[in-house]
């Protein structure tokens, strides 16, 4: 197996075939993230397109996240450490006035088979936010969200 890719039953309700997850992705085609970058400052504004869900059978309400979601945090995380080393302060913020984020899509969780894909989702997850804690904590880069 790609070590870009892995292979978890789909989610959707009555498909029993496997599906691939798609790990690599370019800010271009994000659906749910914008990047801005101004000298030593970068904004990172979630915006989850409510009809984007990874797999159908479920809306991505109040900025509410999947793995798709997470995949672009991911990536854009790992973009502004890499790619950007003149930024010092990353701002997370969102796009919708009013809600950051409603956390995990609960109809993705409760669609989802046990254990591969909510054990995989939810190890991704942790790891995704583990990583932006151990960049502030470990560098002179400072994430936050209003």
């Amino acid at each position: 197996m790609n070590t870009a890719e892995s292979t978890m039953t789909s989610i959707h309700p009555g498909v029993t075939a496997t599906a691939r997850v798609e790990f690599r992705v370019r800010p271009v085609d994000y659906r749910h993230w914008k990047i801005a970058t101004d000298g030593p400052v970068a904004t990172l504004t979630m915006d989850v397109d409510e009809q984007g869900g990874l797999r159908p059978g479920y809306e991505l309400k109040l900025n509410s996240y999947d793995l798709g979601v997470d995949i672009e945090l991911y990536d854009a995380v790992q973009r502004l450490r890499f790619e950007h080393p003149e930024v010092r302060t990353v701002v997370i913020t969102s796009g919708k006035e009013k809600i950051f984020c409603a956390g995990a899509n609960i109809r993705m969780l409760a669609a989802s088979p046990h254990p591969p894909w909510k054990v995989n989702f939810c190890k991704f997850t942790n790891e995704t936010r583990n990583g932006i804690e151990d960049a502030t904590a470990k560098s002179d880069r400072h994430m936050w969200r209003p």
